[in-house]
């Protein structure tokens, strides 16, 4: 995704210029060509030479550096530019920004660049909430670039608040959606991952192996390309991406409340959890103890979350099912699609290699009523990218 795109970080006056560092390297071994642009104030919290040892660039800080090979440096940079990041970015220098001033080699090539804009901003809670910071930071956005929530957190004044440039990991997903294709901007998408968990007692509960890797990655990657997403989500160990609705649910239950209250309104709903098909027909208040001999639990049917959108599908809207089977996958999968009235279904066998629960990978066939589709062994990332093409290439049809 960032092989040879040309990525310049603006960094600023603040003690979290040392993390830009992690950043630069991460979209170095990206393939990217990095370059830093330094404020003089940046210059005391961080050495240039540092950021020139991990890109391999010159880190520029003086707009009239006559030691370079760009005739006009500012403009010739600009030109070459993918994504624009400024982070840290200071009070100061989003000011600067917002009101066209330039007046070092930083707020130049900013002013001159076309490409997407990312600005972090990093300061003290009570400068960070200053009318005046928030009024600037809504001028950015006017003018099209994305400005980055901070996080929340102790800070270097002392203080806790919100106002902490987010760590590295967070930055570079940024960077990665302001290059994506924008084909989904203004398609609400709902997607399910992760297992639910059906209470047998406050203690015990039965529920599957599913991590959620499937469901995310289609949420992050639905929301890479301009999606308005919502995830409905059982408890997983995986940070939810940036940008996306995050819903937290438990059983099965939850999510059929939370799926059916948002299904409405949805252009295409992909249901990748993995929902527990039954639970315990009786739920103990207290811990059941363990006694000599076998223990029974009458179970009972929880609600076809799946068969029910299909069956209330709205005029226009696209229905993903995904579909894990252990044997007779094609059949299994095909008759799902069918009685539930789905427009696609996504199908793969638990026994084979690079395909079941936990994976990083998987091993997909994409079934419609006229497709029989078979992907070859990629990562969940890249099969969230294959399945949304089709259905970007197909949801028009089925209007």
């Amino acid at each position: 995704m960032l092989k040879d795109k040309h990525i310049v970080l603006g960094v600023t006056g603040s003690i979290a210029a040392y993390k830009i560092a992690s950043l630069a390297s991460m979209l170095k071994k990206q393939e990217a060509d990095v370059t830093v642009i330094m404020t003089q104030n940046a210059t005391n919290f961080i050495n240039p030479i540092t950021f020139e040892t991990l890109t391999g660039n010159k880190c520029l800080t003086d707009t009239f550096d006559r030691n370079f090979k760009y005739s006009v440096e500012h403009v010739s940079l600009a030109k070459q530019t993918d994504v624009f990041m400024i982070a840290p970015a200071s009070a100061n220098v989003i000011a600067k920004a917002a009101h066209g001033i330039a007046d070092d080699m930083l707020t130049t090539t900013l002013l001159a660049c076309e490409c997407p804009k990312i600005i972090a901003p990093d300061m003290n809670t009570r400068m960070y909430q200053n009318p005046i910071v928030q009024d600037n930071m809504k001028i950015l956005e006017s003018y099209g670039m994305e400005v980055i929530t901070p996080a929340t957190g102790y800070l270097a004044c002392g203080d806790t608040g919100e106002g902490k440039m987010p760590e590295p990991e967070l930055l570079l997903e940024y960077i990665i959606k302001a290059l994506k294709p924008k084909d989904m901007s203004g398609i609400k998408v709902l997607v399910t991952a992760g297992p639910t968990r059906e209470k047998i007692d406050p203690v015990r509960y039965i529920s599957n192996h599913s991590t959620g890797k499937m469901g995310y990655a289609i949420a992050r990657a639905a929301m890479m390309r301009g999606a308005e997403v919502t995830l409905v989500t059982g408890k997983t160990d995986i940070e939810p991406p940036v940008g996306v609705n995050t819903v937290d649910v438990v059983s099965a239950g939850d999510m059929a409340q939370a799926v059916k209250s948002r299904a409405d309104e949805q252009d295409i709903i992909i249901k990748a959890a993995a929902v527990a098909d039954y639970r315990p027909k009786h739920a103990a208040d207290e811990k059941v103890k363990k006694k000599d001999g076998d223990m029974n639990i009458e179970l009972e049917r929880t609600e076809d979350i799946l068969g029910f959108l299909g069956a209330h599908k709205k005029e226009g809207q696209f229905l993903c099912g995904f579909s894990m089977e252990t044997e007779h996958m094609i059949e299994n999968s095909r008759g799902k699609l069918e009685k539930k009235n789905l427009d696609l279904i996504v199908a793969n066998n638990l026994k084979q290699q690079g395909a079941g629960f936990g994976t990083d990978t998987n091993i997909v066939t994409l079934l419609s009523k006229e497709d029989t589709i078979q992907l070859p062994i990629m990562s969940k990332e890249e099969v969230a990218d294959k399945l949304l093409d089709y259905i970007l290439e197909h949801r028009s049809s089925n209007s």
